[in-house]
C-alpha cells in the first residue's frame, strides 16, 4: 500500500467510526475477535485486508449488517467523501420488516449519519427500539405511525419528528409506501 493517506473514506475508516461510536476500544474489539490489536489497527488504517470471516465477525461485534461492510462502490475520485449518487447508495439491513434503508452520508466518519428509509405498505417494526441516539426524521411522501415513548403520532409529507434516546416503534398501516430521511447521531449503522 502507498504511504499516502487515502483521499476518500474507506472500509477501515468506516470500521473505526463504527467502533468509536459504540465506545469500544481497539483492544476490546480485538479481544472479542481473538485477533491482535496490531492486526485490527492495520485493518482500520487500510494496511491489511480482512477476510470474509473477519468481516462477518466484525459486523457481529459492531451489530451492523454485513451489507454495510461490503457496499463500497467506487465513486469518481473528485466525489469520494463528498457526493453520494442515488444509484450508489449503500443498502443497510435486510428489509425483512418492510423497511429498506440506504446510507445518504458519504461515509460513517461524521458525528451523525443520514439515512433514506422506505417503509412498505402494511409494514410494522417487530420490536421496540431504544438506542442511545438523537434522531430527526422528515417525511417526504406517504404516512407513518410512530410511537415515541408513550406518545403516538401519525406523520405525513412535510412533517418532521425527533427521538431522543427514547423507545420507539413505527408502522405503516397504509396502502402506500412512506419515504423519509433520518439524521442519526451518533451513527448506528
Amino acid at each position: 500500500m502507498n504511504d499516502q493517506a487515502p483521499s476518500h473514506t474507506t472500509l477501515g475508516a468506516d470500521l473505526r467510526a463504527l467502533r468509536r461510536a459504540r465506545a469500544i476500544t481497539l483492544a476490546d474489539l480485538a479481544a472479542r475477535m481473538g485477533r491482535s490489536v496490531g492486526w485490527l489497527s492495520q485493518v482500520e488504517r487500510d494496511m491489511s485486508e480482512p477476510s470474509i470471516s473477519d468481516l462477518r465477525l466484525i459486523a457481529k461485534c459492531l451489530e451492523v449488517p454485513m451489507s454495510m461492510l461490503f457496499a463500497h462502490d467506487s465513486a469518481p475520485v473528485a466525489e469520494q467523501g463528498y457526493v453520494v449518487r442515488a444509484a450508489a447508495r449503500r443498502p443497510m439491513g435486510s428489509g425483512e420488516e418492510g423497511l429498506i434503508e440506504e446510507l445518504l452520508s458519504p461515509d460513517l466518519t461524521d458525528d451523525f449519519e443520514m439515512v433514506h428509509s422506505t417503509f412498505a405498505p402494511h409494514a410494522r417494526m417487530q420490536a421496540v427500539a431504544h438506542r442511545p441516539t438523537q434522531e430527526v426524521g422528515y417525511v417526504i411522501s406517504g404516512q407513518l405511525d410512530l410511537q415515541i415513548g408513550t406518545r403516538s403520532f401519525t406523520i405525513g409529507p412535510g412533517d418532521s419528528f425527533r427521538i431522543r434516546n427514547e423507545p420507539f416503534q413505527w408502522s405503516n398501516p397504509y396502502d402506500t409506501p412512506c419515504v423519509a430521511v433520518w439524521v442519526i447521531a451518533p451513527p448506528v449503522y
